[in-house]
């Protein structure tokens, strides 16, 4: 058998054969005949007259533990569609690649499940092409009618750099929360653009929308869709109870240190069970967690602490109550209820005299008609803040990202829903 047949049938390259085989230093150079004779724009023109010519190579995956380099003459063509001149379409790679098909598609794999580190190292590539490949891919296997038939979706921004740097990411909850739409910042414009690229008919199909208590995101909305449903997240609404009690914990603890500071511990080893100094700012510092954490999970130190609490009339064992009576907003077996839970909360808590929980209310009470209707429709951005985890470490594993577009490929790579074949099961 000739060695040309032999990588003829090893390769399989489309629409080409091989001419040539070189082992050369650098690796094997395969050198490569065409099969069809007409030139193809990347656009779909097709032309018989060539501009020039000029002969490329193209990195393949390795042979053995030697590199192999596809090569072939290269056409361009004027394109009166682009109006410029375009270096021509070959099968075997992307528009603009200097790698072929397959070696993009293993090192897309890859990145959907491991670090660039690791890629460049095993595949013998750089971190710059790891990148360029992520987004070609990408480009070609993003579903275009992404933005199609959406009925409820979720906002939420997350942190990709220090300074802060956001992302708005917009997810389907009717698709398992499948990232539709990404793009660089955080304000009211940035979530108008996304509208303007859904379209008035996709605007005028969207009936809810999860989001946080931000104005930016509310004020794009009410411009855009004000048809649409908001609904409040229960997490940011409890996490701001969560906060009201933190605010409250620390004012006890700074009123304490200054009416009743910690005795000094005297000198010497203090005697045989001799109940340690009393220490009431430690004691108001450590009940954060009792405070904070579900009922449930607490640990019986933890409840103890609680128990103190109550039998203190502590101002801190209210503020627990508080928290758990807004908690139980999305505990109520009939959503008909709700709006009667969260009037007896809002009227319990302005009458608190807790300063930080009278703030709460004020701002619970503004929004009070977007946190019922998500109790009504059952929408939260739990499946957000899931994919917020999920894109933490996608940055984390690609040790930070030179700018927001690559981190917006990663997303679309790893959360959008595409699936990369690889070469073997083709």
């Amino acid at each position: 058998m000739r060695v040309t047949t032999a990588f003829n049938r090893m390769l399989a390259i489309l629409g080409a054969t091989v001419a040539t085989v070189e082992f050369t230093p650098t690796g094997i150079v395969v050198g490569l005949r065409r099969r069809r004779r007409k030139l193809r724009c990347p656009c779909g023109y097709e032309t018989s007259a060539a501009y020039d010519r000029s002969v490329r190579r193209w990195r393949h995956l390795d042979l053995g533990v030697c590199r192999l380099l596809l090569e072939c003459e290269i056409r361009r063509l004027r394109c009166p569609r682009c109006e410029r001149v375009r270096t021509e379409e070959v099968p075997w790679a992307r528009p603009g690649a200097r790698h072929t098909r397959d070696f993009e598609d293993v090192v897309a794999w890859l990145a959907q499940r491991t670090d660039k580190t690791t890629i460049t190292k095993l595949l013998r590539t750089s971190w710059e092409s790891v990148s360029g490949i992520v987004g070609r891919v990408v480009t070609e296997h993003l579903d275009t009618g992404r933005l199609e038939g959406l009925y409820r979706i979720g906002v939420d921004e997350i942190s990709y750099r220090k300074g802060h740097r956001y992302l708005t990411v917009v997810a389907d909850h009717d698709r398992s929360g499948t990232v539709v739409w990404a793009a660089e910042g955080k304000d009211h414009k940035v979530l108008e653009a996304f509208y303007d690229e859904l379209g008035p008919d996709g605007c005028a199909a969207l009936q809810a929308i999860s989001l946080d208590m931000g104005s930016a995101y509310e004020k794009a909305t009410s411009k855009q869709v004000p048809h649409v449903v908001q609904c409040i997240d229960p997490f940011h609404v409890v996490k701001a109870a969560n906060e009201a009690i933190d605010k409250t914990r620390r004012w006890a603890w700074n009123a304490e240190r200054g009416s009743n500071p910690p005795m000094k511990r005297p000198r010497g080893r203090p005697p045989k069970g001799s109940p340690p100094p009393p220490n009431r700012p430690r004691a108001i510092k450590h009940t954060r967690w009792a405070l904070l954490k579900d009922p449930a999970r607490l640990s019986d130190a933890q409840l103890e602490v609680l128990h103190t609490l109550r039998r203190e009339r502590s101002e801190l064992y209210r503020c627990w109550q508080l928290k758990e009576g807004l908690r139980d907003l999305y505990r109520l077996r009939h959503p008909r209820d709700a709006p009667a839970h969260l009037d007896w909360w809002l009227a319990w808590a302005c009458r608190s005299r807790i300063p930080a929980f009278v703030k709460l209310s004020q701002t619970i009470r503004t929004n009070r008609d977007r946190i019922l209707a998500a109790v009504e429709l059952g929408l939260s951005n739990s499946k957000l803040e899931g994919l917020n985890s999920k894109i933490r470490l996608i940055n984390h594993r690609g040790y930070g990202h030179h700018s927001a577009a690559a981190v917006i490929a990663m997303i679309y790579l790893c959360c959008g829903g595409i699936t990369v074949q690889l070469p073997t099961e083709r």
